[in-house]
């Protein structure tokens, strides 16, 4: 079993999930403002289930989607992380950055500042070159979040394997960051 990576920031703790984040989880992924760029609202056991597939990420290669919390409370508010894209996208293999708060924590800069600790973890720590993200066409705030990651747009719009035909979320834009963007915007601040 590989080392396990949990990012510390000044606000925030990204850490391996645990029994205790699932309640929390099921409650973010039920909320209709949350999942407003999904195709559907999470059940219980979807969401647990989702809980266990990035634990097993994590477990599997030390960094993941990690639990969020708040350092000072340690109140579970999401998760931020980066992991492995799943084969069917038409961009596989690569490593994604992802993130997904609780409405409550949204516009406090939660998300940016756990996404700049997750690509410090893939860049210094994993030496990955590329890192992607990718979005529904409609879900402005994240495209938001990643231009100020300094990620830039893929000319690739493609439709969601994953996301029903019929589903008006289908299309998702794809943004990317190379290690040497990365390096040269660390550089710059």
């Amino acid at each position: 079993m590989p080392e396990l990576i949990q990012p510390i920031t000044e606000r925030l703790q990204l850490r391996q999930w645990r029994e205790e984040d699932k309640p929390a989880f099921a409650e973010l992924n039920a909320d209709p403002r949350v999942m407003e760029f999904f195709p559907a609202l999470l059940t219980r056991q979807e969401s647990d289930a989702g809980v266990d597939r990035c634990k097993v990420h994590i477990e599997k290669y030390g960094w993941g989607f990690w639990a969020l919390a708040l350092r000072e409370t340690g109140k579970f508010i999401g998760f931020v992380g980066i992991k492995n894209v799943t084969d069917d996208l038409p961009f596989a293999p690569a490593v994604e950055i992802g993130w997904r708060l609780a409405h409550p924590f949204w516009g406090k800069g939660y998300a940016s500042e756990a996404a700049r600790a997750s690509l410090e973890v893939a860049f210094n720590t994993l030496h990955l070159t590329e890192v992607v993200s990718f979005t529904p066409l409609q879900n402005i705030r994240s495209q938001r979040v990643m231009e100020r990651l300094g990620m830039r747009r893929d000319s690739l719009v493609f439709a969601h394997p994953q996301v029903p035909a019929e589903n008006p979320l289908l299309q998702h834009c794809l943004y990317r960051i190379s290690a040497n963007a990365w390096e040269k915007m660390c550089a710059t601040k």
